[in-house]
C-alpha cells in the first residue's frame, strides 16, 4: 500500500467481482476509504446467483491495506440509492471518486438472436442493469461529488468508443448497453467541467473475470492453459490491470486531460507506466484491431 489516494473517499457500485471487485482493492491500496457496493452478501445471492460478495471484496481491501465499508445496494432502486449517498456524506462530508461498474448481465445477453427474434423482457433487463443503474447511481452522487473541485466520474464498458463505432459488439441490448456508457461519459464530461470534476469511460480488454476463468476450465494462477484452446486469449488481462487504470486516474492532478474520452486499461498504462500483475502491459483493443478481426495467427509480441 501507498498513500497517493490518502484522504480520499471513493464509491465503487458493482463491486462484488470482475472489475468492480479489483478497482476497489486498487483504490484502497493506494490509500482511499472505500465503500463498495452490490447486491450479493454472505446471507443472500442476487439473481446471478454466483458466489462472490461484497465481504469478500471488502476483505480483499483490507488486506492490501485499504479501508473499506461494504453496503448492500441494488442501484435500481433509487431509494437505496439515496441513502447510500447520504451516509457518504454524513460520515465523510465528500465523494473524490465516483466508479460505476455496475454490469450483472452477463447471463442475459444473446449472440446469435436479431432484436425481434430475442426476448423483449430480457432485452430491456440488460438495458435496466447496465444503463439505468449508472444513471440513478450519478444522479444521486454527484452533487456530493461537486461539493469540492477534482472529483472522478468512471463509467465502466466494453470497447473504446472508436472500437465500437466501427463494429457491431455481439447483440442489440449488448451494443446499445456498452455505446450508452461512452455517451454517459462525455455528456457527463460536459456537465462535469465547470465544476471541476471528470468523467471518463473506461473498458478492460479481454478480462479474466471469476466468469471467464470458469469458462476456460482456468485460475488466474493456470489462466495460459487456455491458451491451447484459445489462442487469441494470450492477450487477456486480469481485472487487477484495470483497477490500477481506476487508481492512476484518480491519483493523476492533471485527470481533466481525459474529460468526456473513451479510453482503456491498455492507453492508460502506456500513459501512466503501470503493469498487470505479471509486469506486463497488454494492449487489447490494438490487438483486436491489427490480429484478431483481420483472422491473423494469434501472435502478442509487441502487445504485451
Amino acid at each position: 500500500m501507498n498513500d497517493t489516494l490518502a484522504g480520499k473517499i471513493a464509491l465503487v457500485a458493482g463491486a462484488t467481482r470482475s472489475a468492480g471487485r479489483q478497482v476497489a482493492v486498487q483504490l484502497g491500496a493506494q490509500g482511499a476509504t472505500v465503500y463498495l457496493t452490490g447486491r450479493s452478501t454472505a446471507a443472500q445471492r442476487s439473481e446471478m446467483d454466483r458466489p462472490e460478495t461484497i465481504e469478500e471484496t471488502a476483505e480483499l481491501v483490507r488486506a492490501a491495506g485499504g479501508t473499506a465499508i461494504p453496503v448492500q445496494v441494488d442501484h435500481l432502486v433509487p431509494e437505496q440509492v439515496e441513502r447510500l449517498v447520504q451516509r457518504i456524506d454524513a460520515e465523510q462530508g465528500r465523494l473524490d471518486v465516483l466508479v460505476n461498474a455496475i454490469w450483472g448481465a452477463e447471463k442475459l445477453f444473446s449472440w446469435d438472436k436479431k432484436l425481434w427474434e430475442d426476448d423483449l423482457e430480457t432485452g430491456l433487463r440488460i438495458l435496466r442493469l447496465a444503463v439505468d443503474t449508472h444513471i440513478i447511481t450519478s444522479h444521486y452522487a454527484l452533487p456530493l461529488l461537486i461539493k469540492q473541485p477534482g472529483g472522478l466520474v468512471v463509467g465502466m464498458t466494453d470497447g473504446t468508443e472508436e472500437y465500437n463505432r466501427a463494429n457491431y459488439r455481439v447483440g442489440f441490448y449488448y451494443d446499445l448497453a456498452k455505446m450508452s456508457v461512452l455517451r454517459m461519459a462525455f455528456a457527463q464530461g460536459k456537465e462535469l467541467a465547470p465544476y471541476g470534476a471528470t468523467a471518463v469511460a473506461l473498458t478492460p480488454g479481454w478480462m479474466r473475470s471469476e466468469i471467464m476463468l470458469e469458462h476456460y476450465g482456468v485460475t488466474e494462477a493456470t489462466w495460459r492453459v487456455a491458451v491451447a484452446a484459445q489462442p487469441h486469449f494470450a492477450i487477456s488481462e486480469s481485472p487487477a490491470y484495470t483497477g490500477r487504470a481506476v487508481a492512476a486516474l484518480a491519483a493523476d492532478p492533471r485527470v481533466a486531460r481525459w474529460n468526456g474520452q473513451s479510453v482503456s486499461s491498455g492507453q492508460l498504462a502506456r500513459e501512466y507506466g503501470f503493469t498487470d500483475l505479471d509486469g506486463s502491459r497488454p494492449d487489447c483493443w490494438r490487438y483486436l484491431v491489427e490480429v484478431q478481426d483481420p483472422g491473423k495467427p494469434a501472435d502478442v509480441t509487441g502487445y504485451r
